[in-house]
């Protein structure tokens, strides 16, 4: 039996959102599926050693840019042609997307499992999906999503970074796709007095490339802290998974870096400025802060400078011990 699953969804942390329900789907049918994902989702890098996926399908299409392979119609034709060669016999797509129903009809694949198509609006993604496998497939699955990386590579960057169980190792992801995510510099560079005056700290700082954050990077760099910190921004994506295993805690904005964190079993300080809870609440090991003042964090809340370092620091100490 093969069996495609559909995440047309962007982010990496949207991918690691639906990993549980991709296992327990490969699981119910005693099979491995394929999945099919945009390429930023990172999903080659994230799941290399997943067991239970059988092969990457990259969508190449980018509703922004227009020039993917797979956009408009003539690029519809060409992912129904490559679909086509596998011989589907079923398919679970979790969105409410007309195209993709036509597309797996025009696929000839028998068994087609969606969401109610049009509503696409206002969805929960995690209790959207609960429902969607509980409804057809009579699954109940939580919301637990987890990451594998080989021990080896793990401790392979232990040994070499002399990564010691002495320190509170600590991941700072202090980048973000977006600017109104990205909370100032001086607000980690608090939090990391506080850590210094009272434990024997390193601190492994997450970011991308983008401007703006390569400032944040500079700024807790030119800071008394450089000799205490390893920068990740050189290494590939899964070339970091093993750092942010070796860790102790993390402290991240809302970005790629709080979903890794938390699905590679770290507790996660997630710093909710600007995006609804639920994408820093989902995980067992996310604990979300929340802005002064802010009971309900939502698109546009613009909290980003109101992030307060002194009840991150008691979240960590709490979480730490």
């Amino acid at each position: 039996m093969k069996i495609l699953i559909v995440q047309n969804k962007k982010g990496i942390g949207d991918l690691i959102i639906f990993l549980p329900f991709i296992e327990a789907l490969a699981k119910k049918f005693e099979t491995q599926v394929y999945l099919l994902v945009k390429e930023n989702s990172k999903a080659l890098d994230i799941v290399e050693d997943n067991k239970y996926i059988k092969e990457i399908i990259v969508l190449d299409r980018d509703n922004q840019s227009n020039n993917g392979i797979h956009e408009g119609v003539f690029g519809t034709l060409r992912l129904i042609k490559k679909l086509k060669q596998y011989k589907f016999d079923k398919i679970f797509i979790f969105n409410s997307s007309l195209r993709f129903n036509l597309i797996a009809k025009l696929c000839y694949i028998k068994d087609i499992y969606q969401y109610p198509l049009f509503f696409k609006k206002n969805q929960n993604i995690t209790l959207a999906a609960q429902k969607f496998l509980e409804s057809k497939m009579g699954i109940k699955v939580k919301s637990d999503p987890q990451i594998l990386v080989d021990e080896k590579k793990v401790n392979s960057v232990k040994f070499s970074n002399n990564i010691s169980s002495n320190e509170k190792n600590i991941l700072l992801g202090i980048g973000g796709s977006g600017s109104t995510k990205r909370i100032p510099a001086i607000t980690f560079l608090k939090f990391m007095n506080f850590c210094d005056e009272n434990y024997k700290c390193r601190f492994f700082l997450a970011t991308g490339k983008l401007h703006e954050e390569q400032i944040i990077l500079d700024e807790i760099l030119n800071s008394k802290f450089k000799q205490k910190c390893i920068r990740l921004d050189n290494l590939r994506l899964k070339e970091t998974l093993p750092y942010i295993k070796n860790c102790n805690i993390s402290i991240c904005n809302d970005s790629s870096f709080s979903h890794l964190s938390a699905a590679l079993g770290i507790p996660t300080i997630v710093l909710m400025a600007d995006t609804p809870i639920i994408y820093g609440s989902y995980s067992p090991r996310m604990h979300p802060i929340l802005p002064d003042g802010v009971k309900e964090v939502k698109h546009d809340t613009l909290g980003k400078d109101k992030i307060n370092a002194q009840k991150i620091y008691e979240k960590f100490e709490f979480l730490i011990n």
